[in-house]
């Protein structure tokens, strides 16, 4: 795999960087932004949500049967719980996509700023070959078809084996799309970040996908466990902080990463222009043999 050397160093590069206090801070302030704000929506839907859902679930030919299996199984309150528990497993999507989406705007920038102060990567010019719009378009069009994805595959995050492998994907892949666009949005050209998400991509999904196993820790715990759906306001704020410390620690590791690929890009067309001119001179000097 290319570029297997430079995903581990920056792996090391990141999670040290992800103790400071700094980076505590800029996971801290995105997971109390959102968590206010699905706090105050799953406050005021609630009541209505798990009525309407109680409803379906009911009077839907295609989701009857789940209640009246649990019934038949033995699980004669199931109509008690099944409901809190849909909505659980549908709310728990929603929170992650927008909690990546709000760090990918709000909290990227400022960490690739921070990254590029270091020392290795200060002599790397800014070419501002992505803009707000163009960030703003890539974030929700990939946040859509993400979602897309985890409403289709939903109904099988039933199954253990598989919620401990869906989520991982979706995140991951979500994961790359969103750090790979906007680490380079300030620092590389349109060309640069093609040329380096067509060579690193395999190494790009393998970062996407180990942060994506490490965010799944909470969603598995989310979605098995009956703890977790009795006290779901207090695990739900313990799992979005971990999400952020996630995500974090993810834009860390691309940053690391992205940047030092760019810096051998340039220095590779570098060398390669210093070549072609050294040809070029080589050819047009006089013959004296």
């Amino acid at each position: 795999m290319v570029g297997l050397q430079q995903v581990f160093k920056s792996f090391g590069l990141a999670f040290i960087g992800s103790m400071h206090p700094r980076m505590l801070w800029l996971s801290l302030r995105p997971f109390l932004i959102v968590s206010v704000l699905w706090g105050c929506l799953i406050w005021l839907t609630w009541t209505p949500a798990l009525e309407a859902l109680s409803i379906f679930l009911t009077t839907s030919i295609f989701t009857s049967w789940i209640q009246d299996g649990l019934i038949w199984a033995g699980f004669e309150n199931a109509r008690a719980w099944i409901a809190p528990l849909f909505f659980v497993m549908l709310i728990i999507p929603l929170i992650t996509i927008s909690l990546l989406v709000f760090i990918a705007f709000s909290t990227v920038p400022a960490i690739v700023n921070n990254v590029a102060k270091q020392a290795p990567y200060r002599d790397l010019a800014c070419k501002q070959g992505g803009g707000f719009f163009g960030s703003l378009f890539y974030t929700l069009w990939s946040a859509l078809i993400c979602l897309a994805l985890v409403m289709l595959t939903l109904p099988v995050w039933w199954i253990p084996p598989l919620v401990a492998v869906l989520p991982p994907l979706l995140w991951g892949w979500l994961t790359m799309r969103l750090m790979s666009y906007d680490v380079l949005a300030k620092h590389a050209s349109p060309e640069e970040r093609d040329l380096l998400l067509e060579k690193y991509r395999w190494s790009l999904l393998t970062m996407g996908i180990a942060s994506g196993m490490l965010g799944a820790v909470p969603t598995f715990f989310w979605a098995t466990s009956a703890l977790a759906l009795i006290l779901f306001p207090i695990v739900s704020f313990v799992a979005l902080w971990i999400y952020s410390l996630i995500f974090v620690f993810a834009a860390l590791w691309f940053s690391h990463f992205l940047l030092d690929a760019l810096k051998e890009l340039r220095q590779e067309e570098l060398n390669k222009s210093l070549t072609v001119e050294t040809r070029v001179v080589d050819m047009e000097l006089p013959y004296h043999g």
